[in-house]
């Protein structure tokens, strides 16, 4: 798993695969910036993480043909909503992940952004997790995500208890 220290292009790029994304399917979505490289100064893998709000299910099907022949491809192990991938060389460059208006407001991934950006002390704690979680995953211990979960679950659950909202698993991988 290779974390990388922050770039500062990662804003530029997720402006870039959000107008992909706009131009291909509805230039009214609401996109944001989710994921660690929305954290500024926080390593990451290189890879730019999305959040599309469509008003339905259906609404996405009716445009993931059009993202598909933008070069967004169906794909992930996330079983709580469609998710498309965007590479190049054969790699991943970028994740959008499309929720539906009913859920935005309680999205995690939202909530777990903007917990950080606004609680420095647990950003770096988050960080600490990601690297142990990346030595754990090289050493073949355990995967990636499972090997952070635990904190990051921790954190949202204070995310969501500080809107007023209720615990919800975050591991949502198949």
């Amino acid at each position: 798993m290779l974390l990388v220290p922050y770039d500062p292009s990662w804003p530029q790029r997720f402006e870039e695969f959000a107008s992909s994304i706009r131009t291909a399917a509805a230039d009214d979505w609401i996109i944001e910036h989710i994921g660690s490289t929305a954290i500024p100064g926080m390593s990451a893998k290189p890879i730019i993480d999305l959040a599309v709000r469509v008003e339905t299910g259906e609404q996405f099907d009716a445009h993931r043909s059009a993202l598909e022949t933008a070069g967004w491809r169906l794909g992930s192990g996330v079983r709580t909503h469609p998710v498309m991938i965007a590479e190049s060389t054969g790699e991943r460059v970028a994740i959008a992940h499309f929720f539906r208006a009913e859920e935005w407001d309680a999205v995690s991934q939202r909530l777990l952004r903007d917990w950080l950006c606004a609680h420095p002390a647990d950003a770096e704690r988050y960080e600490r997790a990601k690297h142990e979680a990346a030595r754990a995953a090289a050493e073949g211990r355990s995967s990636y995500n499972a090997e952070k979960t635990a904190v990051i679950q921790e954190i949202v659950d204070r995310a969501r208890a500080a809107r007023g909202l209720g615990a919800v698993d975050v591991y949502d991988k198949r």
